[in-house]
């Protein structure tokens, strides 16, 4: 954070990671199933990524989309998931687990936290689905996670500013804690609303994909089948992250911070 601020970015692929170094990134989430809010990536692209680039990785543990409510099976695929992550060189995790009513599920957070350990971690965004963000923020303080990845309970962090604003406060004044920047706004920022969420959160670390539409190199296209559902992405469309566009949030940043 040589600059004051930290910019990091969800990736779902080498080239979005590579470019995403290349604009700045000070740090990568690196997930798969972005249409689904991430889910974990293979080890194959964490052995690629890692190859490619030079700013830290921090690895998706998610083995679904959907809720965070997990199964017995799901908790045992996350903790393998864990392992393979170290083994393959992660820098840090990231996840999220909740109960049934909406708090912080404590007794697995503290089994995965365990097989985590000694990388730092990230409860993701799992956080903007509990009951009480207050409550949550107080139990993952205790826990012990690095960060919290939200975006103030709400469809974006510029609409959810007015809770981000409140979470930091509590934290600066949570006597346990060592930095201010356990709450690093995610979701929906552009280089459009990124200056209103730094000045009105004043975090020095957010979270973007900052991505762009390419289309795709094929040339024989069969416009009749589709491999997913009918909400997924098109076949002929690929979302990388923007060089452009992270060099961009990065000069709004440092012009604030």
């Amino acid at each position: 954070m040589d600059d004051g601020f930290l910019m990091e970015v969800c990736v779902d692929s080498v080239e979005s990671a590579v470019n995403a170094e290349r604009g700045g990134a000070g740090r990568i989430e690196l997930c798969a199933g972005l249409v689904e809010g991430g889910t974990t990536p293979s080890m194959g692209l964490l052995q690629v990524v890692k190859q490619c680039v030079r700013v830290p990785v921090f690895v998706m543990i998610r083995p679904r989309g959907g809720d965070f409510l997990y199964s017995d099976r799901e908790v045992e695929v996350m903790k393998a998931d864990i392992r393979l992550a170290k083994l393959h060189g992660a820098d840090g995790l990231v996840f999220g687990a909740l109960t049934e009513d909406g708090r912080i599920d404590t007794e697995l957070c503290t089994a995965l936290l365990a097989v985590c350990r000694p990388l730092p971690v990230t409860f993701h965004r799992a956080f903007d689905m509990v009951h009480d963000p207050l409550v949550a923020l107080e139990t993952l303080i205790s826990l012990g996670f690095e960060r919290v990845l939200t975006s103030g309970c709400d469809s974006s962090a510029l609409e959810g500013l007015s809770l981000i604003k409140r979470l930091a406060e509590q934290v600066m004044s949570c006597a346990r804690c060592v930095t201010s920047d356990l709450f690093p706004p995610g979701g929906g920022i552009t280089e459009r609303n990124l200056q209103r969420i730094l000045e009105g959160s004043t975090a020095s670390e957010f979270h973007c994909s900052a991505r762009s539409a390419r289309d795709s190199g094929m040339k024989f296209r069969n416009p009749n089948v589709a491999m997913g559902a009918s909400f997924s992405a098109p076949e002929y469309s690929i979302k990388v992250a923007d060089v452009a566009k992270v060099r961009t949030l990065n000069a709004i940043a440092k012009n604030i911070l």
